[in-house]
């Protein structure tokens, strides 16, 4: 049996609203295998994103832990967080989030440069995976949603990270290059063998995972 990656253990997450506090989730437990592919359902304001962002070590939860390759993310400081997340972790969001200023090359390298660790050989391997060699010295505002996506997925990936989270990573793109950006995300994680975890409303996406969970009221069925 592959080894855990990631283990969420009796998470929940609350926000005060006016006077009363809000259950968002809710008694969770998780766990995610090397090289698994996990898809997260469920209807909007069920708490899958909020689960995304607190097992990737973006919010921390109420209460319980996240355990990721054996280091709690729910006790270490920010400055050990930004450290794990640039070693361990990438992170594909439905809006993009490339840096307007810098070209696809460049947002490519960009966790490498913050990290200190170039590496052509890794960029240029991505870049002619993704597909945008022909774009590599384009800046964001020069390329379509689906090249936008293709650049985040390279970027997200560069560091070989052990476990990769995607929010909605087809949502904002038409049924051809939604087609196309999955087709690369999947061929890239089984090529690396990294972890992946991907919230979505696509069941045609989740039919393709190893495994599907769904959210319902901030609990997993």
């Amino acid at each position: 049996m592959t080894e855990q990656v990631l283990v969420a253990k009796g998470i929940s997450k609350s926000f005060a609203l006016e006077n009363r506090e809000i259950a968002v989730l809710k008694d969770i437990f998780l766990e995610v295998r090397q090289g698994e592919f996990v898809a997260i359902m469920g209807k909007s304001g069920s708490g899958k994103s909020t689960l995304l962002s607190i097992l990737a070590g973006l919010d921390q939860p109420s209460s319980g832990k996240v355990v990721l390759n054996g280091d709690d993310l729910t006790t270490m400081s920010e400055e050990d967080l930004a450290l794990k997340r640039q070693s361990d972790i990438g992170f594909v969001f439905q809006s993009f989030h490339l840096i307007p200023t810098l070209t696809v090359r460049e947002n490519i390298e960009f966790p490498l440069n913050i990290a200190r660790q170039q590496n052509d050989e890794r960029v240029n391997e991505l870049i002619s995976a993704v597909e945008l060699s022909h774009r590599e010295n384009s800046f964001p505002h020069q390329l379509s949603g689906g090249e936008k996506q293709r650049t985040a997925l390279a970027r997200a990936l560069v560091s070989k990270p052990q476990i990769l989270f995607a929010d909605e990573p087809t949502g904002n793109l038409d049924g051809k290059n939604a087609e196309q950006v999955l087709s690369l995300l999947l061929d890239l994680q089984q090529a690396s063998n990294t972890a992946l975890v991907v919230v979505t409303h696509d069941p045609g996406l989740a039919k393709r995972a190893d495994r599907t969970i769904t959210i319902v009221d901030g609990q997993l069925l």
